[in-house]
């Protein structure tokens, strides 16, 4: 058994290096021949003109503004969840409950999708003008997020000793005020953690976002929240399929900085954490 888990720790690790190896070794030169800051801040992505341009800055500030929304709408309402669930909600109705949110973190993201393009496109259409924009994709996100931010958070609420609620009470102090002062610090590590999750599916979700917000044949920047939008997981999957040379190298260049955020965005809620101990 010893040696299986080692087996097992070591698949992990080569996996890791392999995707790393293959992201750095294939988008590296693309991004030496394009240009670094013509690549990153460039704002034109048109790979079929002459001379082709590729720029994807408004594909990453399109990725953290659609990220940024749905964990500011996602974040609170999963750990309020959380909270219900833990102290306030009666014991007949929290398994169900707690079957019903499971139950939504499993469902495929392509369904999720579906249920934007019926429901959320025309309400938000109906408000702005424009349903494929930037709110959509965010409330998507918002919902598909939630359930495992709920799930990490209220398995960290109730793993807090018990004894520190009661003495709080016994002290004299609110129910209100025992939670947010005295659990929810306590519970602060996997709280975090299920925001980091959180934000993690948000940034590198794909086909939920295409059919929210569609293939935009103009990529601007994305400083409307009623406007259209292209994430950089969606700029991936669009134009994959037929991309040849230089445009497939940007393509994969464009992998490599989704990679290189995602690291970045670990390693300040890491601080965070850190600061906060």
């Amino acid at each position: 058994m010893k040696i299986f888990f080692l087996i097992a720790a070591s698949f992990s690790l080569i996996a890791i290096v392999l995707i790393c190896g293959f992201l750095f070794a294939n988008g590296f030169p693309a991004i030496a021949e394009i240009g670094f800051l013509n690549f990153m801040l460039g704002t034109n992505w048109l790979p079929g003109d002459m001379p082709a341009s590729y720029g994807i800055f408004p594909m990453i500030l399109g990725s953290i503004y659609v990220t940024s929304y749905a964990i500011l709408i996602g974040g609170p309402l999963g750990v309020g969840t959380a909270i219900f669930l833990a102290f306030d909600c009666p014991k007949k109705f929290k398994a169900p409950i707690l079957s019903l949110v499971n139950l939504l973190a499993g469902i495929p993201s392509v369904v999720y999708g579906f249920f934007g393009m019926v429901l959320i496109v025309p309400l938000v259409r109906s408000i702005s003008g424009n349903g494929s924009s930037i709110l959509a994709a965010s409330l998507l996100l918002a919902l598909m997020i939630v359930p495992t931010i709920i799930t990490m958070s209220y398995n960290a609420i109730v793993n807090v000793d018990e004894d520190l609620y009661n003495s709080a009470i016994a002290l004299g102090t609110t129910h209100e005020r025992s939670i947010y002062k005295v659990i929810l610090p306590s519970a602060r590590s996997g709280i975090m953690a299920s925001l980091v999750l959180g934000v993690g599916r948000a940034i590198g979700e794909t086909m939920a976002v295409i059919m929210v917000v569609g293939n935009q044949a103009i990529i601007r920047l994305p400083f409307d929240i009623f406007k259209g939008v292209r994430t950089l997981t969606g700029n991936i999957v669009i134009e994959m399929g037929y991309a040849a040379g230089l445009h497939r190298q940007a393509l994969i260049a464009t992998g490599l900085v989704l990679f290189v955020l995602i690291i970045i965005i670990n390693i300040i809620f890491s601080m965070l954490k850190k600061e906060e101990i």
